[in-house]
């Protein structure tokens, strides 16, 4: 079968692999579409994701596909049905594990990151991380149900409720989701900054984001007005940001991975005068039951977000910066006939 392997720093090469073996408790996916997202650009470039990956290995831990072949030990999927599949394996006996934190896991390892993923024809997954799609949810869709989770994850690290003014900092496509996610879960108003005009104007007309600031262009996030901020960009200045746009009792969501040795200041009489929350998100346990009935209430539309859709062949092309800018980009793989 095809493959696309990460065989070393910035080097991939499409090869003619064996299929996996499926063992009892897995199931065998015919891959329809993986998702490239920061994490595939970071193991890429030889940093880490949720868990370091080892070359050679087959990234692509936002996937979807069709069932073909379950373990005998399998009951809770049959072949042929839609699937998605999250990709973080907890160990279930560390500390962490044992006091429901798995996503701070010891011993984390993760589908397309320390173990082959979605961009391949066939992969395999521990059968407890596959979910059935339902049947409104297109295969494409459901290839970003992984991101979708690390979205909602962060949201219930929150307390949101409806009167909060929320402001989302960063226009990819993260952003982008915060902003359906937020509106989905009740808040009144929600705001965006970015820097792409186009997209601002797309949230702004078709996702009922209220005000918009281009900050490349010199707009001006309010100061203090807001009761929840999503940082979904990872720089220094945004995360400051982040901090200044916060109103009292103001809760802030550091979501954007930020460099492994960047710093960015902050007022410690502020928060303490604010009494702000400032929250950490890392991964997305528990969350995709609750990403998959968003995607099939009609509350996300994640297809208009998608930008880009590549073959194995123009991967390449992307993760090295030759395709421009990209919202969100998909691989077909096998496709919806996956």
């Amino acid at each position: 079968m095809d493959a696309l392997v990460l065989t070393g720093i910035k080097s991939l090469e499409l090869q003619d692999i064996a299929q996996p073996e499926v063992k009892p408790n897995e199931v065998k996916i015919h891959t329809a579409f993986a998702g490239i997202c920061g994490t595939d650009h970071a193991l890429y470039a030889g940093l880490p994701g949720s868990a370091p990956a080892v070359p050679p290995i087959v990234l692509g831990h936002e996937n979807s596909g069709v069932v073909a072949e379950v373990g005998s030990a399998v009951t809770n999927v049959k072949v042929g049905d839609r699937v998605s599949v999250d990709p973080n394996i907890y160990c279930g006996q560390c500390k962490y594990c044992r006091t429901g934190r798995p996503e701070l896991c010891e011993n984390l390892s993760a589908v397309g990151v320390t173990r082959d993923g979605g961009f391949e024809e066939y992969f395999t997954a521990p059968a407890s991380v596959v979910y059935p799609i339902p049947d409104n949810v297109s295969l494409k869709s459901a290839a970003v149900v992984e991101p979708i989770s690390c979205a909602v994850h962060g949201i219930k690290l929150l307390k949101v409720t409806p009167y909060q003014k929320a402001l989302v900092i960063g226009d990819g496509f993260m952003g982008e989701l915060f902003v359906q996610i937020l509106q989905a879960y009740g808040i009144h108003q929600v705001d965006l900054a970015g820097i792409v005009d186009e997209k601002l104007a797309m949230n702004k007309e078709k996702f009922g984001v209220k005000n918009t600031f281009n900050t490349m262009k010199g707009d001006k996030i309010p100061e203090g007005e807001y009761d929840v901020i999503i940082e979904a960009v990872g720089l220094p200045q945004t995360q400051e940001a982040a901090v200044e746009a916060s109103a009292r009792g103001a809760q802030v969501l550091m979501f954007g991975v930020g460099g492994p040795d960047a710093k960015f200041e902050m007022n410690t009489y502020e928060i303490f005068q604010k009494q702000l929350t400032i929250q950490g998100s890392f991964i997305n346990p528990n969350a995709f039951e609750d990403s998959l009935a968003l995607l099939s209430s009609g509350k996300l539309d994640v297809e208009s977000l998608m930008s880009h859709e590549l073959d194995y062949n123009t991967v390449d092309d992307f993760v090295n910066g030759k395709l421009g800018v990209v919202s969100k980009a998909v691989v077909k793989v096998g496709g919806e006939e996956a």
